[in-house]
Formats: structure tokens, sequence, C-alpha cells
């Protein structure tokens, strides 16, 4: 069983797509859902509460579909697959040359500390559908998964230590913690370097709420709020843009 948090990638099942495609739709929102299943592309989990039986989903569509936010839900079993976001290493590889030096030196002190950044928001969705989600001034988010309250130390520590050069997106993101609980990292470290520890804005699934940032709460292992049979998708690579496939453009912008 794969626990369920926030930010994970879920691709649903052809019935899903039906489902999601025979709800009334405006016709921006309908071109964006039908180049979402006709390329096979995911939808992310959210945070929320839904019908009774449903998982909450999001879509963040490009330019091209007018930035629309799709708020979306799907019964769990009409969902066949789940996956994480590209590794930042996916986007240092995408990015101009002379922008990639400071990403690969995080990357370098990152991986020496055992932790691995999830590239996420509007820089991860460009990765995976190679549309243009992107503004101008955009956040480079960044969810990295922990095990317990010293290594979100030493990881929020590593993050802060960044220095972007000019031109580089500021670094934002999360620390999520192995039963999906997420804190957003500056202020994990904000809260951390007062006596005592303040509280944070702590978010899962099923929704939010503050909690002092004190390892006796978060070495704790709490239950996951669901979980949900699905295979990995190991056997999917070659299909996702991120793994060197490009992806198709929308018919209107390919004419």
């Amino acid at each position: 069983m794969s626990p369920l948090r926030r930010h994970q990638l879920a691709w649903p099942t052809e019935a899903g797509w039906q489902r999601l495609l025979a709800r009334p739709w405006d016709a921006e929102a309908r071109a964006a859902l039908q180049h979402w299943a006709g390329q096979a592309l995911p939808l992310v989990i959210g945070r929320g509460q839904p019908a009774p039986g449903e998982l909450a989903l999001g879509l963040p569509a490009p330019a091209c579909f007018g930035r629309r936010r799709l708020a979306l839900s799907l019964p769990p079993g009409e969902l066949r697959f789940l996956d994480d976001f590209p590794a930042l290493d996916a986007l240092i590889r995408n990015l101009p040359r002379w922008h990639r030096a400071p990403f690969r030196r995080l990357a370098l002190v990152l991986h020496g500390l055992g932790l691995q950044a999830r590239v996420y928001g509007s820089h991860g969705w460009q990765l995976i559908t190679g549309l243009d989600h992107l503004r101008p001034g955009s956040d480079l988010d960044l969810w990295l998964a922990v095990a317990d309250s010293a290594e979100a130390d030493r990881a929020a520590a590593a993050l802060a230590g960044f220095e972007a050069a000019p031109g580089l997106p500021r670094l934002d993101g999360e620390l999520v913690f192995p039963d999906g609980r997420a804190v957003a990292w500056r202020e994990w470290r904000q809260q951390r370097a007062r006596q005592p520890s303040g509280p944070v804005l702590v978010k899962r699934i099923d929704g939010q709420a503050l909690q002092a940032a004190v390892p006796a709460l978060f070495d704790r292992r709490w239950p996951a709020q669901q979980a949900l049979d699905a295979p990995s998708l190991e056997r999917f690579e070659g299909r996702m843009p991120w793994l060197g496939r490009p992806a198709a453009a929308p018919a209107e912008l390919a004419a």
C-alpha cells in the first residue's frame, strides 16, 4: 500500500478520464482535460475533502489553456499509477548551461546529506508537460522527504545556504515527513531557531494546522491519512517527458 500525500502525481485510469470529461466544463477547461488525457499526463494529489469516497486532485494548466487551476476529484480506484515529481537533477539538465553550476552545487550538497530534492510547482510542471507554465519571477519549488526533525534541520540549512546567481529563481518549498506532514522549509528553519521553537503550519491531504516545531511531535510516527494500492511507475519509464521524451504540443498550437 502506498501512502498518499500532497504533491504526488496520479495517473487516472481510462474510466477515470471518462468520468472527468463527462462533467460540465467550459471550452478552455475541456480542452486542457482532453490534452492531459490524450498525452497520458498526470494530475496531482491536493489538499481537501471532496465528495465522500473521492480524492482531491488538481490540474494546473499552462499558458495555452489560460493557466487555469482545475479542481478535480476521483475515487482512488480510478487511479492507475502514482509517482513523484522530477528530481532536481532533471531540471539541471534542462537549464541553460550558464545556470547549471549553482544548482549542481546544491544537488551535491543535498546528495551528500542523503537527500533527494523534487521539483514541483511551475518548474516541475514545465518539465512534465513541455508547455509554458513559468511566469516571470517564478519561484523554484522543491520538496524533500526527511526522516525526522534532525534531518529536517539539515535539509533546511542546506537550502538556506544556497545563493542564487542573478537571474536564477528563488528557492521555496517544503520538507515532507514520513507520514505525509509537510512544512515550508523557510518556516521550519525560522521557528527551530527560536527558544523554545515556535509553531509551524503543517499541511496534510486532509487539511492543515499549527504545530510546535519540536522533535517530540515530528519524530513520532503518526499514521498516514490515506493509502492507495497502486503499482510503481518504474515500468512506465520512457513515457515521461523528464525522462527524455518530449511532450506533444496541443493541437491548436501545432496547427
